[in-house]
């Protein structure tokens, strides 16, 4: 195996299944790997939001001068993005003897996929030199492969339900999970506005120091700027984050709690947090992409964060014709998000995904003709989502307005060879 995709080829072949709870395995081996990290570990959970808060740590961290390594999954088009040090890209000649090191350290344990990459991951950043390393949950928290790290701050942002397969069909099983990457005495960020219990009981239980939404810190705002007040400290007349949705407010509040827990490891200036929620960028989480017609790409993937793309959707006002491009995983709520989006989509375009765990675009139209009391609307079936926005921006006028979401797949899957050229009149003519 001398290449990063050989890896990854291999790394799919080892495991049985694709997700395998728990961390026997992937603690022995990681013991045997024997890394760890000397700086301050930030461990991010939830359902929602967990991207944008990873995003916005690095992007103040990198501002106040520190050396940043962030890990973060899925990846949207290429692998290597799940890695990024001090603000870049991992390299795959970089990444490759951490796979060897994985190799060599697990003997016949058996590890999937995920538990494989993060291990590699992990050990790349461990010897990086980093000042702080911002760690984003696959799935859950308490048996996700980033939990066999000990975060020395952790961040649980909105929790919904989703892989009820795995985690529990409501928030509280959810929130349990999640607030598995809670350590003893260490803070405990707790950026939903309306927490599960189980996550407050959690934190109360061992004894890890809680700060809540609208208890220890909170936001408020107008049109122009916001401010963020919580234990002691306070700002004001910040800029709006340059991640667009109303969503990211609470996310960067639960950053700015974050970072002043940590403000005696980690000292961050006003000016560093100005530039930071400034700068920051995360393809894919609401993006509008510049031209005609206009382009919407949004990772959203469940009832809560369809809820939130709807609603950003709704606020940017009218558009002669909303075109949807749309493709999902099978085992996603899928009812709630077509129901929840649909009376603003005038045209939809279902697509297949390149993975076996996707639905069919044919059962995604034959689940959006079931909704009871839907709105009419054209639709069309598609082989990958390329052809499903070709088909979009070839019937768009240049008023219109195109939304590509419901999975990284599909986003991910637009962007494969760079953002999509705009030009309808073009495409039409």
């Amino acid at each position: 195996m001398k290449t990063l995709s050989d890896w990854l080829v291999h790394c799919e072949r080892l495991h049985p299944v694709t997700i395998d709870m728990g961390l026997e395995r992937v603690k022995a081996v990681a013991a045997r790997m024997n890394f760890g990290f000397a700086c301050p570990v930030i461990t991010v959970a939830g359902t929602n939001g967990k991207g944008s808060t990873c995003a916005m740590l690095e992007a103040i961290l990198l501002q106040a001068g520190y050396r940043t390594g962030v890990y973060t999954s899925p990846h949207l088009v290429h692998f290597e993005e799940r890695c990024r040090i001090h603000g870049e890209i991992a390299r795959a000649p970089d990444l490759i003897p951490h796979f060897e090191r994985v190799e060599q350290a697990r003997g016949d344990t058996s590890l999937t996929y995920f538990e494989f990459t993060t291990l590699a991951i992990l050990s790349l950043m461990a010897a990086s030199g980093l000042d702080v390393a911002v760690l984003e949950v696959g799935l859950g928290g308490r048996l996700d492969a980033v939990n066999v790290i000990d975060t020395d701050c952790a961040i649980i942002t909105s929790i919904d339900i989703d892989h009820t397969e795995l985690l529990g069909d409501n928030r509280e099983s959810i929130g349990y999970e999640k607030a598995g990457i809670l350590r003893t005495g260490k803070p405990a960020i707790v950026s939903d506005p309306m927490p599960p219990q189980s996550v407050i009981d959690r934190a109360t239980e061992i004894d890890a120091p809680l700060w809540r939404f609208g208890h220890d810190f909170n936001f408020s705002g107008d049109r122009q700027q916001w401010a963020w007040a919580g234990r002691g400290r306070r700002f004001a007349g910040l800029a709006y984050p340059a991640l667009r949705g109303a969503n990211q407010l609470v996310n960067a509040s639960g950053v700015l709690a974050a970072l002043e827990a940590l403000r005696e490891k980690l000292p961050v200036a006003a000016q560093a947090v100005r530039n930071g929620l400034a700068m920051v960028e995360l393809p894919g989480r609401f993006q509008i992409v510049p031209g005609q017609p206009t382009l919407v790409l949004d990772v959203s993937h469940n009832p809560h964060s369809v809820a939130a793309l709807t609603a950003n959707l709704d606020a940017m006002g009218y558009y002669p014709t909303t075109h949807a491009v749309f493709g999902a995983m099978a085992d996603k709520d899928l009812a709630p998000m077509l129901a929840r989006v649909g009376p603003l989509v005038d045209r939809w375009y279902f697509t297949d995904l390149p993975t076996p765990r996707a639905a069919p675009a044919q059962a995604l139209l034959a689940g959006w003709q079931a909704l009871p009391g839907r709105r009419e609307a054209l639709a069309s079936v598609h082989a990958s989502p390329v052809e499903a926005l070709r088909a979009a921006i070839a019937a768009a006028d240049p008023a219109d307005r195109i939304v590509v979401f419901g999975s990284f797949y599909t986003v991910g899957g637009v962007l494969q060879d760079g953002i999509p050229r705009l030009d309808a009149k073009h495409l039409n003519a």
